[in-house]
């Protein structure tokens, strides 16, 4: 199953890209300690002219990483049909204890793949080199949780046999299956329909607000991160049952699948490009009016600002879309 062509392009490309970040942290040390822009030393002008390449052989490294997650999701749900017991991606994971480990690992490394990639096209605008301690310091925690997701996929495609027998999706994501996919699929609808359009028309205000008037980014970003979290917890808890039209079945692999016209693809799209704007207009905040920043900041977080509106508006309308003209009416 390890040489399946999904698989060996997650654990090649994870490879790969542990190494980059790898070598990329290392060099982050010497930045860390050794950078002086005031200085004219050897090391300095070695330290300048190295970071460009290193900049962008991590960001195509980086990129890998926000591509692979929608990868891994694809595999997933593929390797169902290997399975006995599998409906789709959900018993795929849960064929052994790495499997939905290793997806929150991949969710958090994209953000904060995502969130570095913001940060260096804003220091790549500079000429003053304004965030480059900044950014660096922010793979410190990107050094040990690449290498980790590493680990995590080999360990979970190296125990993939066929003679596994799992779970379907339909008892992983039940009401009364104990953990947190049961705690959430039980969450009742008519709280969460509240907590949803209700975060969502307060984050997609403040958003208007930071988009037009140039400021309230820090709340924007939480307010983000927040709808980001209530989104997905209400795609499990209502939104799912009214694609399936079904009142029992709260998975979210399912609607990835041909049978509900690959919905999830866009769905997930938005919501993590969404999450991941919003976040980095927040990120990038403080550092406004640092140096040449501040030409480039305010552009910069406007249009991450006006990114995450849209797609966050997106996210709302198909789920919208799907519960108004679904036949399936959800009783309270």
């Amino acid at each position: 199953m390890i040489m399946h062509p999904g698989i060996l392009a997650l654990l090649t490309g994870s490879l790969f890209t542990s190494l980059m970040i790898l070598y990329a942290g290392w060099y982050g040390v010497l930045i860390l300690r050794r950078w002086d822009l005031t200085s004219g030393s050897e090391l300095q002008l070695s330290l300048e002219k190295r970071t460009y390449l290193v900049s962008t052989l991590l960001s195509y490294a980086l990129a890998f990483e926000l591509v692979s997650l929608f990868l891994f999701i694809f595999t997933a749900d593929r390797l169902h049909l290997l399975f006995s017991g599998a409906m789709c991606a959900a018993g795929t994971l849960n064929a052994n204890g790495f499997g939905y480990p290793l997806l929150i690992l991949k969710i958090v490394n994209f953000l904060l793949a995502g969130t570095w990639l913001i940060v260096n096209h804003a220091d790549n605008q500079g000429y003053d080199y304004p965030l480059i301690k900044f950014k660096y310091t922010l793979l410190v925690p990107l050094v040990p949780l690449a290498l980790l997701e590493l680990l995590y996929l080999f360990g979970y495609f190296s125990g993939l046999h066929a003679d596994i027998i799992t779970s379907c999706c339909g008892s992983l994501f039940s009401l009364e299956r104990p953990g947190i996919a049961g705690d959430l699929a039980s969450l009742p609808s008519t709280p969460m329909r509240l907590a949803f359009y209700g975060t969502m028309a307060v984050t997609l205000a403040s958003g208007t607000f930071s988009f037009f008037k140039g400021r309230g980014y820090y709340l924007f970003s939480a307010l983000s991160s927040l709808n980001f979290c209530i989104a997905l917890a209400s795609l499990i808890s209502f939104i799912c049952l009214y694609i399936y039209e079904l009142p029992t079945h709260h998975c979210p692999f399912c609607i990835l699948q041909k049978e509900y016209g690959y919905i999830g693809y866009p769905m997930y799209a938005a919501l993590l490009g969404g999450g991941l704007a919003g976040l980095g207009a927040g990120i990038l905040a403080p550092f406004g009016k640092r140096g040449s920043m501040a030409l480039v900041i305010p552009a910069l977080q406007r249009r991450l600002t006006g990114t995450a509106l849209v797609l966050y508006a997106i996210f709302t309308l198909i789920a919208s879309y799907k519960m108004v003209f679904s036949s399936f009416k959800l009783g309270d």
